[in-house]
């Protein structure tokens, strides 16, 4: 790995999801509500770790759109069982971003 490589892994931030239906679509929603970013996802299938050098959000409606049903963040939340960079928790959406010491 080079410096480059190593420096932007270290910047990145986003969630470490317990696998299965809900990270499924956790990760597309946050694809969808990240279009800008280039986003990497680690597939280990009992969990999914999801990041993007200066964060990533993910929003309720988003989630609710892909799972044609109400969605509360706190299902996420259950689901999330860490997370890279600082997070900002909120009941419309979640934000993981990185901020440099």
């Amino acid at each position: 790995m080079t410096e480059t490589q190593t420096q932007e892994s270290a910047h990145r931030a986003g969630p470490l999801l317990r696998g299965g239906d809900i990270s499924v679509v956790a990760v597309d929603a946050i694809e969808q509500d990240n279009p800008d970013k280039t986003i990497h996802v680690e597939d280990h299938r009992t969990y999914v770790r999801v990041e993007a050098a200066g964060g990533l959000v993910i929003r309720r409606a988003t989630m609710e759109r892909l799972l044609g049903r109400p969605f509360s963040m706190q299902e996420l939340e259950v689901n999330l069982t860490g997370y890279s960079g600082q997070i900002d928790t909120h009941d419309e959406y979640m934000r993981w971003y990185f901020i440099k010491p």
